[in-house]
């Protein structure tokens, strides 16, 4: 039975962004015969972080063309570190710390690869094959294969030759070398795709293979992706932006998408997410005419966020992102967990009071208690103005604090106008 694929992988890579390079034939074994290809995975933490979007989209891309999909995981590797685009030489994790590590990142691949059905991918570990290979079995079995010469103009090691680089670093490219020789042997795979700074290590595997099973496989890489203005993609003031909840939560994720650029969000709808050539232009066309709406931006972060977080999630994120500029109820407020309010508060300036607060009338909340306003004209002014809320809700004179007016049994929310919030906390 002949293979046709369901779409041209290479061409749909193209027209979204997803393509920097591959071996000359690659385009044309792909619509030939059915491809068994990888992308390996560093497990350096116990999350991936939208910096892995792009490998994880090349592997969704091969699965959804009719090809398999093969995630590997690299506890070995993990062990030696990829000097690849780094200035300098990182920490070693130990195999425990690995390990757990990997598990983390199993299970979010399996949000967005398929590891059941017919065309079910598959997950490796390269520690499963190198833990009983002896560094002499190495040396003499994939050592004697690749020159000196052929290493040294690797990008990854000229970049670093000024600095100086380890042993361990320098044999990287041998050991990710090894790894596409093996899932070769094993699994007959015939493509390794990676981000475009791992070129050198990628076409070290396919020469390995060339030389050690005289075979011709190949190689295709994503460009490295950026902001328009040219800064880093990937991170947030507070660091990386990671997969897992715990480590950012579904609402500072969701943010992150919501707050780019509308340049910036035209090419991420075509990376990272599966809305087809005309959706993301009817998308463009519709967001052209109200600008304001960010309509782009708002099925950007829905996408992404649904993607990577449950619906639950992401109905959480969107109703925390309106607090802050849509209605609200104490119960929506009370609703979130005291790190998605606080973190939806982040920067708005605060102070703490005592329970003796609970029975204050506003005027000695907004000045007394928490400094908020600066005198009782002042607050008696805002209250007349209809311009006072408490907990996103508007009142007079007439408002005395309960107990039950604290969210989450300690915070009171002071508001003045649409955005001068202030928070008190009762200690």
């Amino acid at each position: 039975m002949s293979f046709k694929p369901t779409y041209n992988l290479i061409q749909e890579l193209k027209w979204r962004g997803l393509h920097h390079q591959d071996i000359p034939g690659t385009e044309e074994q792909l619509m030939k015969e059915c491809v068994s290809g990888y992308v390996g995975f560093d497990p350096t933490a116990d999350s991936l972080h939208i910096g892995n979007l792009v490998p994880v989209m090349l592997l969704v891309h091969l699965q959804r063309a009719g090809h398999k999909a093969i995630a590997l995981v690299g506890g070995a590797t993990g062990m030696v570190g990829d000097p690849s685009g780094k200035s300098k030489e990182r920490k070693l994790l130990d195999e425990q710390t690995l390990q757990n590590n990997l598990i983390s990142q199993q299970k979010q691949l399996e949000r967005f690869i398929d590891f059941k059905g017919p065309n079910a991918a598959l997950m490796l570990n390269n520690y499963d094959w190198f833990k009983d290979f002896s560094f002499l079995d190495f040396i003499r079995d994939v050592g004697k294969h690749i020159t000196i010469n052929y290493m040294m103009a690797k990008d990854s090691v000229k970049n670093r030759l000024e600095s100086g680089m380890s042993f361990t670093e320098f044999s990287y490219q041998l050991v990710q070398g090894y790894d596409y020789y093996h899932i070769y042997k094993e699994h007959g795979c015939k493509l390794q795709m990676g981000g475009s700074d791992q070129w050198g290590n990628i076409t070290t595997g396919v020469e390995l293979i060339r030389r050690k099973a005289g075979a011709e496989v190949f190689a295709l890489t994503a460009p490295l992706v950026t902001k328009s203005d040219g800064t880093k993609f990937g991170k947030s003031e507070g660091g990386n932006v990671w997969l897992d909840k715990d480590r950012t939560s579904p609402y500072k994720f969701y943010q992150f998408w919501l707050n780019t650029s509308d340049e910036d969000a035209v090419r991420y709808l075509k990376l990272f997410t599966l809305f087809s050539k005309s959706e993301i232009e009817a998308l463009i066309e519709k967001h052209e005419t109200a600008k304001h709406l960010k309509q782009l931006q708002k099925e950007l972060a829905r996408a992404i966020t649904l993607m990577v977080h449950s619906s639950e999630d992401y109905e959480m994120a969107l109703e925390a992102s309106e607090i802050l500029f849509g209605k609200a109820t104490l119960a929506t407020l009370s609703k979130l967990s005291e790190s998605d309010f606080l973190e939806i508060f982040d920067g708005v300036d605060s102070t703490e009071t005592d329970n003796e607060v609970i029975g204050c009338n506003i005027t000695d909340l907004l000045v007394t208690r928490s400094g908020f306003l600066k005198s009782n004209n002042e607050a008696r002014r805002a209250l007349s103005e209809n311009s006072i809320s408490v907990n996103k809700q508007k009142v007079t004179e007439a408002f005395v604090l309960s107990p039950e007016d604290l969210i989450n049994g300690k915070y009171i929310l002071l508001q003045r106008g649409k955005s001068n919030y202030f928070l008190l906390k009762v200690v």
